[in-house]
């Protein structure tokens, strides 16, 4: 694979994918970005390009628009999905001219992108208001990649996050370049270097934290783990799966009622494979899904009729920080609870507080990308761990042992 250390993008126009899925917030018909972390994390990419005395052509998706792009004029989707929002940051931040093109298909990009001069910038709009960019099986995919193909000298794939998604300006585009003009950004790169650093020759104890809602989202990469890691703390809402299986009472909690068989396999398995598994032994239990519910502190396999466990309880806290405190690698995917309710985030920031004071006393660990960044970043410590990944979906296939159709096109 070709890094960006290695070109030199001097006279020549880069086709950057980037990752600008980016959260907006409407304020009096304007739109503001509340958290920049993915926009942060091009710049150092799109800079290197820009000193050399390049030029560049930017192209992400944002948001999920409506049906992936079935409108009734290709091309043109709700402003609240418009790229042009992006415009005035990445002006500020990259110091530089920055033009935008509203069809990403036409002539006129082909024409804006000839016209660049050296260090600016062309952003084009929202790939995804295309049905031919996530569409792979109709022809016309492939006749839109080649289109994105003419608006550059050299793809340049920073997009990890996408990197899961055979789409048009993920993969099929890197098709209409020489191997020598596929280019992997910093961002596809340090992605890479960080999950192999988890699934190589993890210093040991090696910890996994697996959270969120369904063991239906994460079966795959648990199984992998349980190959891999000395320890595997469960929390969420999957930990209630579990617990039925086990003969439990768990109230109204979320419940995977077709997955309970799978749940004991796995406790079996890792049982054989000698992988200690670590479930709340309580809960902080709710009357309803609602911050400002009657709320009690219960043992996770007696939780009342009528309440739901909403976030890990203290006991559970001080044993998951007991086993984080000796780990020398972490691997964080998934929060403890409810955590975007205040009273419900309790467990989810103790983890986030004993990941970053083990990681403060030697241990490496990796932050999962999703709902675990967001909590991290809620906490202002995304520096203060390792690594925290821009790409939920993709770091979970690619742990799986998946290969990913936007690493491949570079690669081939």
């Amino acid at each position: 694979m070709l890094y960006l250390d290695n070109y030199s993008f001097a006279d020549k126009t880069a086709l950057v994918r980037v990752d600008f899925n980016v959260p907006l917030k409407e304020n009096n018909g304007s739109f503001e970005i509340t958290d920049d972390t993915r926009l942060k994390a091009a710049l150092p990419t799109l800079k290197k390009i820009l000193s050399d005395g390049g030029k560049i052509v930017l192209m992400s998706h944002l948001g999920r628009p409506k049906n992936e792009g079935e409108y009734e004029q290709e091309g043109k989707g709700e402003n609240k999905f418009s790229l042009r929002h992006i415009v005035g940051y990445l002006k500020e931040h990259l110091n530089t001219e920055v033009k935008f093109v509203e069809d990403a298909g036409s002539n006129e990009a082909v024409e804006a992108s000839k016209e660049l001069e050296k260090g600016e910038v062309l952003l084009l709009e929202n790939v995804r208001f295309y049905k031919a960019e996530t569409k792979t099986n109709q022809e016309n995919h492939t006749d839109f990649a080649k289109k994105l193909a003419r608006l550059g000298d050299v793809y340049v794939n920073d997009a990890f996050g996408t990197a899961h998604r055979k789409h048009a300006s993920t993969a099929t585009v890197a098709d209409f370049f020489d191997k020598e003009n596929r280019v992997c950004g910093y961002v596809m790169q340090k992605e890479l270097e960080n999950a192999q650093k988890v699934l190589g020759n993890p210093e040991r104890p090696f910890v996994a934290i697996m959270g969120g809602a369904k063991i239906s989202d994460k079966i795959m990469v648990i199984e992998k783990l349980l190959d891999k890691v000395d320890s595997l703390i469960i929390g969420g809402g999957m930990a209630y799966t579990f617990f039925k299986a086990e003969g439990g009472n768990i109230g109204s909690s979320l419940v995977e009622e077709d997955k309970l068989s799978l749940a004991s396999e796995l406790l079996k398995k890792a049982e054989a494979k000698n992988v200690k598994i670590h479930l709340p032994k309580d809960s902080i239990a709710a009357d309803k899904f609602d911050n400002n519910a009657t709320t009690k502190e219960v043992n996770n396999k007696e939780i009342p009729d009528g309440f739901m466990g909403l976030d890990i309880g203290k006991e559970a806290q001080e044993e998951f920080s007991n086993v984080l405190k000796n780990a020398k690698t972490i691997m964080w995917n998934g929060p403890m609870g409810v955590f975007e309710m205040s009273n419900f985030a309790k467990g989810t920031q103790k983890i986030g507080e004993v990941v970053v004071e083990a990681t403060q006393n030697g241990a490496y660990s990796l932050i999962g990308g999703g709902d675990s960044a967001a909590a991290i970043n809620q906490m202002n410590a995304g520096d203060k761990v390792s690594y925290v990944s821009t790409g939920g979906g993709a770091l979970l296939e690619y742990l799986e042992g998946k290969e990913l159709p936007g690493v491949v096109a570079l690669e081939k």
